[in-house]
């Protein structure tokens, strides 16, 4: 299932906290780059930068955004760095400036009209992620195969601790009846594979 993360593996010990393994900066050939931000993951480390000039992804760190002094890069936001090239592809080394006025903050995000008081009907069950889109701010998860999807809203997942829902991901939702189908009451992860069909 294609995703966010189907591109190159990048894991946090492939990172260095300083410019040392590029060498020093007289020593690399650094290439400007303009984009937007793809998606950042705080808890991960890292996330990607969309150059406007196309080719692929840029690699964005926490490290690099700390030296330019930011703490996270918002999706939507324009950025210029500047980037080296590595096995994978190019990462950023430096921010020359970033926009934010550009980004998609949560917060701004629209109401959905179908985020209500849900009451919940039962105990936790099992359930997969089917879909879900932090930008969007909801997503739907399945109990299997005949059974009708429930819709989770962003609002709920935040009620529980939550930050996002990965595709396939499994979790354990209590639900209820809401205006236009089940909707999830609240969410836990769970962590373990999707079970075989009964």
């Amino acid at each position: 299932m294609a995703s966010e993360g189907s591109g190159p593996r990048y894991g946090r010990s492939s990172f260095s906290e300083s410019t040392e393994e590029f060498g020093s900066p007289e020593n690399v050939d650094l290439v400007e780059i303009a984009g937007t931000i793809k998606w950042f993951d705080v808890s991960k480390g890292y996330g990607f930068i969309v150059p406007d000039s196309g080719g692929t992804d840029v690699l964005l760190h926490v490290t690099c955004l700390r030296r330019g002094g930011y703490q996270t890069a918002q999706e939507g936001a324009r950025i210029v760095c500047e980037a080296v090239a590595r096995e994978r592809g190019y990462q950023a080394l430096r921010i020359v400036s970033m926009d934010e006025s550009t980004a998609v903050h949560h917060s701004q995000l629209p109401a959905a009209r179908t985020h209500v008081t849900v009451q919940p009907t039962g105990g936790f069950e099992r359930a997969w992620v089917k879909w879900f889109n932090r930008l969007r701010g909801f997503g739907f998860l399945s109990r299997g195969e005949g059974t009708p999807d429930i819709f989770v809203h962003m609002e709920t997942l935040r009620r529980h601790g939550l930050t996002e829902l990965r595709p396939g991901q499994m979790v354990l939702v209590r639900f209820g009846p809401g205006p236009k189908g089940l909707m999830a009451a609240e969410v836990r992860p769970d962590g373990t594979s999707i079970p075989s069909s009964h």
